[in-house]
């Protein structure tokens, strides 16, 4: 079997036309009548010719591609967002290109490197924990390409961020817990360098104070948030004296391996 790549050229000799008219038919240009475009089209598939979208995209000066760097897929978060982005895109008649940063800044440089050379129209990202800034950003902020930053993310004046009210939605959870008669909350967070933590931490704090529960260091573990920190983190829970009644998880993968593993070590959750 050849490897060569068939072009219009190939078509055009096959059936005996002008390549002109075969370009056209693959543009579904009228001008080519319907039973000569079926003809054109038929071969075209029968040959495994691969229409070239990147030189049209280079034509036109768009691909109808947006980018999506996420931290991590693995995530009940994520893939909801990702949906969503998916089918409003799809709608518009875009396409959506995702990569994962894995948590590492490096990585999600490189991603960032890829999406701009692959001319994607615009660019939605979720920061990674490490990101200590948004230089790798700056060839889409001087192009006037869109960065749309969402849950994690960073101020910018060429960029838009969007994010729920977290320190509320941390108050209310530590609330809750509070009112369930739970006094001695621990909180399971990652390290203060990403707006999302910085201020459901802020709301965890807040809740404590206005019930009048002093806040304890001890009572804050510091990960990675996966599902694994959140065994590690269950480990340390079941070592304190006097044992914890509540547990408030900044995200739903780390609280997952938190309660497996508080689970499994015989300790009841309600």
């Amino acid at each position: 079997m050849s490897s060569k790549e068939i072009t219009i050229y190939d078509i055009a000799e096959k059936l005996n036309i002008s390549s002109a008219t075969v370009s056209r038919a693959l543009k579904d240009d009228p001008v080519v009548n319907k039973k000569t475009r079926k003809r054109i089209f038929d071969a075209a598939e029968e040959m495994g010719y691969r229409l070239n979208h990147f030189a049209r995209n280079l034509r036109n000066q768009r691909t109808n591609i947006i980018g999506v760097i996420v931290p991590r897929l693995n995530s009940y978060f994520m893939a909801s967002a990702i949906s969503g982005i998916e089918q409003v895109a799809d709608r518009e008649g875009y396409h959506i290109v995702i990569s994962q940063s894995a948590e590492q800044a490096d990585k999600e440089i490189a991603n960032a490197k890829t999406m701009f050379n692959n001319r994607v129209d615009g660019l939605l990202v979720s920061l990674a924990y490490d990101t200590k800034d948004l230089t790798h950003f700056e060839p889409f902020f001087k192009k006037g390409i869109p960065v749309i930053f969402f849950d994690r993310v960073e101020e910018h004046r060429d960029s838009t961020s969007i994010i729920i009210d977290n320190k509320r939605a941390a108050y209310e959870a530590t609330k809750h817990l509070i009112d369930q008669g739970c006094k001695r909350i621990v909180h399971i967070t990652a390290p203060p360098k990403r707006n999302v933590y910085i201020d459901r931490l802020a709301g965890y704090k807040l809740a404590l104070a206005e019930h009048h529960i002093k806040f304890k260091e001890e009572y804050l573990v510091v990960g990675n948030l996966s599902q694994e920190a959140g065994a590690e983190a269950a480990d340390k829970i079941r070592n304190m004296n006097p044992l914890p009644d509540g547990v408030f998880v900044a995200n739903d993968n780390c609280a997952v391996g938190c309660m497996l593993a508080l689970k499994q070590a015989g300790i009841r959750i309600q």
